[in-house]
């Protein structure tokens, strides 16, 4: 049996990391890509483990990416994410992940797809292709080649590197979005649902498309502080299968999926499940403080099943989105600050975040997310695969 040889580069972006693949390089036909993005991850895996593959065994380390030069007039390149579950053969393509895309302005500069300033910064437009979304990067150039190192630190990762800025234009407008509800900022025209869910009982959440579809609750809600750390959650299966019962029955209630059974199955990425309560001290998974007094607000979300060890990228525009907009769950605990930022405590440490929001009506629109992220190259070369 021969292996297949594929030029490919094993990026972190963010607080997640995965193997970023050219269009080119990989087959046309959607099923024959997927068999072989599962087997660089090493997906799946009954053990849970992925020994033989690339992915590291976390929702945040089962990642793929997919660039392309623009198919957009006002965009530089395509850019295609995938989660690709551990122990099931599916690579669900239905949301974007916000930490790597950091790293996609990093990964075009330097595989050839965008021309860059040989010093200062460079900004690569990209266009989401899952939610079909704009987002603009701002990445820093030193001598011709993409500037990683520096002393931006981001909790959650353990070295510093340089800052990279990100913009997410739109990120929650009424423009259609992949299977997002029909891409409505709100997909039920509520700032707050009562959701009766089976064994858990009515649960008060806000579902919002704002860079992936996202659920929030009260931490009460579920049983919670808001201070609760993998280690804390992860081991509780009972409790784990309470928070996916809320999570599929909000994915039906935002369009997303028919059934609560389909959306375990065929949508374990997106909608994600975050739940937040009112700012208090706690230990960070490091071992440092989190002082009450320096934070707005706790926050924690779900990915592929588990509690995240810091928070998504895209749960972070989220977070903002909400916490701009007066109604929901997040602005209820922490309505942003005047300077339109709010400040959030995770499990790893501590995330500010703003959004520009516009009330257009009895609409509201959310014009721009911005974050700050760090990407990094850990290797580059091919990926192994067999053929067959």
């Amino acid at each position: 049996m021969s292996q297949l040889r594929i030029p490919a580069v094993y990026m972190r972006g963010g607080t997640s990391k995965g193997v970023f693949f050219l269009a080119e390089d990989l087959p046309s036909d959607p099923e024959a890509r997927d068999r072989i993005l599962m087997r660089v991850i090493g997906s799946p895996d009954r053990y849970g483990k992925h020994t033989d593959g690339m992915g590291g065994a976390t929702s945040s380390t089962s990642k793929v990416v997919i660039l392309s030069k623009s198919a957009h007039p006002d965009c530089d390149v395509d850019y295609l994410f995938g989660q690709v579950a551990i122990d099931q053969p599916l690579v669900d393509w239905s949301g974007n992940c916000g930490n790597l895309s950091a790293a996609v302005g990093p990964f075009a500069i330097s595989t050839g797809l965008v021309t860059a300033p040989p010093d200062g910064t460079a900004t690569v437009r990209i266009w989401q292709a899952n939610i079909r979304k704009k987002i603009v990067s701002h990445v820093p150039m030193t001598g011709g080649e993409v500037q990683e190192l520096g002393d931006f630190r981001l909790d959650g990762v353990a070295f510093p590197a340089a800052e990279v800025e990100l913009e997410f234009l739109d990120p929650a407008d009424d423009e259609g979005a992949q299977g997002a509800g029909g891409g409505a900022t709100f997909p039920t025209g509520n700032h707050i649902d009562l959701l009766d869910v089976p064994g858990v009982g009515k649960i008060e959440a806000t579902l919002i498309n704002a860079g992936n579809p996202t659920i929030f609750v009260d931490a009460a809600g579920l049983g919670l502080k808001g201070t609760e750390l993998q280690g804390d959650i992860n081991g509780d299966k009972a409790l784990l299968a309470r928070v996916e019962s809320v999570r599929a029955l909000g994915t039906v209630a935002m369009g997303d999926a028919a059934t609560s059974a389909e959306a375990t199955a065929r949508r374990p990425h997106t909608p994600k499940l975050a739940f937040v309560g009112k700012p208090a001290g706690y230990t960070a998974s490091d071992g440092r403080t989190v002082e009450a007094g320096s934070i707005d607000l706790l926050a924690r979300i779900f990915s592929m099943g588990v509690l995240h060890h810091a928070m998504t990228g895209t749960g972070a525009v989220a977070i903002a989105a909400a916490a701009a907009i007066p109604g929901t769950v997040v602005h209820r605990v922490a309505p942003v600050g005047a300077d339109g930022r709010v400040r959030f405590g995770h499990p790893s440490g501590t995330l500010k975040v703003g959004a520009e929001v516009q009330k257009d009506g009895n609409h509201w629109k959310v014009r721009k997310v911005l974050m700050s992220r760090s990407a990094r190259r850990l290797m580059e070369g091919w990926v192994r695969v067999p053929a067959a």
